[in-house]
Parts: structure tokens; C-alpha cells; sequence
């Protein structure tokens, strides 16, 4: 953890100079950056992956005529098909987890009141009026909505709102360009009717979590939200 909260301190000690007060926000958000670029590599093979299981589609719905009455052959020979085709159904999600231990490494850094045996100085840190270590809570509590760190907030979720409606459009034309293939019998496969309604909406749920966690680590999120949704309108176009 220490080892962390040096990489961000020395992050903000160069962004100084551009950003003043705000450069350890600064840093969080290269930080940010820096991560989802490392990760890119496997978002790119989650899209190819995506892409090929598309094109798959019409081998599936061969399978399905042939297998139609008996779903675990079916289910089975789906399987193989994305074996022999070495296509797997679970790629798109590595990118994500893998984004997973920087974002609990950025929460605990800036809930810690200690590092290393010493006096967390991080928390220390603003973005213009609001401390990175404090939650909205804290923000509607010392000036409310209109408060400097209120503000701070108000533009945090104006953001978040304008990514998430960017991004439901594009979940939503992403979901009619690619239709769920159903089961056998043209029934749709257990619960992926009702993941498939809640998956447009996602990008909702980030409003709620900045509310709740440390400023740091909702500036972690809002970045890598607006990245993800970029990256996901440029590889799938």
C-alpha cells in the first residue's frame, strides 16, 4: 500500500505544476489512464472475440434446428463450436476484473487515515474545494448542494449522467445489431431476458456509487467509465 501511495504522490509532485491544488486528483486520474491503457490490449481481443462469436450466429442457429428438442446436446455442441472456432464466451469480462484491485486500492488508499505507519498525507489533497479522502455525504454535510465541494459533485454526476445516457444508446444499438441467440424450442436461455433488459442501464448504477465512496475513488470510476464507453464506440462500430 505504501508502495502505492508513493506512485500517486510522486504522480501529483510532477502534475504540480499544471494543477496546483488539484494535482493529486490530477494523478489519480492518469493513474486511471495508465491502467485502462494497459488493459487494452485484452479489450481489443474482447472485441474481435465479440465479432467472431457474431459470426457465429448462423452455426448456432444450425445447431439449434438440429439439437432444437434436446437442450443439453444443444448446449454441448454450442460449446464445441466455440472450442474448434477458439472463440470464448467469457473474454469480455477479463478487462473489467482486471480493473478490479485498482479501484480497492485507490478506495482503501484514500479511506486509510494512516500508510505505512504514518500520517496519511493524501487526504490532505482537493479537487478545487473538495477533500479526495471525503465522501458526498461529508460535501452536503459542511456547505450542501451549492457548497464548493457540492459543486465539486454536481459536476461529477452531470458527467457520470451524460457518459451513462451516451452509453445506454449505445448498449441498447449494440443489443438490436447483436440479438441474444435463445435455447432450444426458441426459448431464451435462463435469465438472460432480465440481464439483458438490466445491461443497458449499468452505467446508471456508476451515479450511485460515486455517491458512496471517497472522491478519489469515484474520480477512478468516472474516468474509467468515460473511457470504457469511448473505447467500447470505437472498437464495435
Amino acid at each position: 500500500m505504501s508502495v502505492f501511495a508513493n506512485l500517486v504522490e510522486h504522480l501529483a509532485d510532477l502534475l504540480q505544476p499544471l494543477f496546483g491544488a488539484s494535482a493529486a486528483a490530477a494523478a489519480i486520474i492518469l493513474f486511471t489512464a495508465l491502467v485502462r491503457l494497459l488493459v487494452h490490449p485484452l479489450s481489443r481481443a474482447a472485441a474481435r472475440g465479440q465479432k467472431a462469436r457474431t459470426a457465429l450466429q448462423p452455426k448456432i442457429a444450425e445447431l439449434r434446428r438440429k439439437h432444437g428438442k434436446n437442450p443439453e446436446k444443444l448446449q454441448r455442441a454450442v460449446l464445441e463450436l466455440h472450442a474448434q472456432e477458439k472463440v470464448s464466451p467469457l473474454a469480455g469480462c477479463l478487462p473489467g476484473l482486471l480493473q478490479v484491485p485498482a479501484f480497492f486500492l485507490l478506495y482503501h488508499l484514500f479511506s486509510s487515515d494512516t500508510i505505512g505507519g504514518r500520517a496519511n498525507e493524501l487526504l490532505s489533497h482537493q479537487l478545487f474545494a473538495a477533500p479526495l479522502g471525503a465522501l458526498w455525504a461529508d460535501a452536503l454535510g459542511e456547505g450542501g448542494l451549492v457548497g464548493g465541494a457540492g459543486l465539486v459533485y454536481a459536476g461529477l454526476f452531470v458527467v457520470v449522467g451524460c457518459v451513462a445516457v451516451f452509453s445506454y444508446r449505445l448498449s441498447k444499438r449494440m443489443m438490436a445489431a447483436n440479438p441474444a441467440v435463445p435455447a432450444a424450442g426458441g426459448e431464451q436461455l435462463p435469465g438472460l431476458g432480465a440481464v439483458t433488459k438490466v445491461m443497458p442501464f449499468m452505467s446508471f448504477f456508476t451515479l450511485v456509487t460515486v455517491a458512496v465512496v471517497p472522491l478519489a475513488a469515484a474520480l477512478y470510476v468516472v474516468t474509467s467509465t468515460t473511457w470504457s464507453v469511448v473505447e467500447r464506440a470505437v472498437l464495435y462500430r
